[in-house]
């Protein structure tokens, strides 16, 4: 990698993280003094509160915290990704009725525990009528990236807290062959530009390099629309070392977020002795 485009890198991880601890410690600040506030609100739970300061912190801490962090994941590598590709933020284009009974068509036989392969969408060709209008919708999203060198559109579905609930495999599957049709039916004449979909994860609940066995997601993906874990952030690097570069990175930045933790802790329990 360049040794320029690895410092932009770096430096967006490094003002990420700042921002969000800037966000997180002005949320808690401004809920210490709230008894309806996250954490305050725990405290009134005698049942927690028995099992000691450190858990009831925690357990009211966390869950706000992943919700949070997982969207700082999704930005940054939204952010990165603009060093490589054209980001873009809906598609706004036309969905023919054929389109959405073929892609129920394929759930009917993914369930039936058909291999999903990306042929059985790909290729596919539709007759586009001359009058589109009632056909017209928009689809936002928030990974759509073109790489003009390639010519190839892609869309992702990012999960960033690394796994996907198996009652949404389905749905999400679903939105994705529409955003695909849409993009598909807006490029309709420009043969030459492909157009991919990935189901993709900040990292492997499995662990990194080991195989991610969520068995309900592959039931409606195929193997090569999953980007887990390091391949995400090799895609959105647009290089092979794109994860060891930004994890390197995020090693060091973390510690804003551990110096944040004391802070806020010591703003309810007045305990700064405690590391996190």
């Amino acid at each position: 990698m360049e040794l320029n485009k690895k410092k932009a890198i770096c430096e967006i991880i490094d003002a990420s993280i700042i921002n969000f601890v800037t966000g997180l410690e002005s949320r808690y600040e401004s809920e210490a003094v709230d008894p309806n506030g996250v954490i305050n609100s725990k405290k009134n739970n005698c049942f927690i509160a028995e099992l000691g300061e450190e858990f009831m912190f925690y357990s009211a801490f966390v869950r706000s915290f992943d919700s949070s962090f997982g969207k700082v994941l999704e930005n940054m590598g939204n952010s990165i990704a603009k060093l490589s590709y054209v980001v873009n933020g809906s598609i706004n284009s036309f969905l023919l009725p054929e389109q959405k009974q073929h892609i129920a068509n394929l759930m009917s036989s993914y369930e039936q525990h058909i291999k999903p392969e990306v042929r059985h969408y790909e290729q596919q060709s539709f007759i586009i009528p001359n009058n589109i209008d009632s056909f017209k919708m928009s689809h936002a999203t928030d990974n759509y990236f073109f790489n003009p060198d390639k010519q190839e559109h892609y869309i992702i579905e990012l999960k960033a807290g690394g796994d996907l609930d198996n009652k949404k495999s389905r749905a999400e599957k679903i939105a994705m062959l529409e955003e695909y049709f849409l993009l598909k039916n807006l490029l309709y004449d420009k043969p030459n530009e492909k157009v991919l979909i990935f189901f993709a994860t900040a990292y492997n609940k499995y662990g990194e390099g080991r195989q991610w066995k969520q068995e309900r997601v592959r039931q409606f993906f195929a193997d090569e629309e999953l980007l887990i874990g390091q391949n995400y952030w090799n895609f959105v690097c647009n290089d092979h070392q794109g994860f060891n570069i930004v994890f390197e990175q995020y090693k060091k930045s973390a510690r804003y977020i551990k110096q944040s933790l004391i802070k806020i802790k010591s703003l309810y329990f007045n305990d700064k002795e405690i590391k996190c």
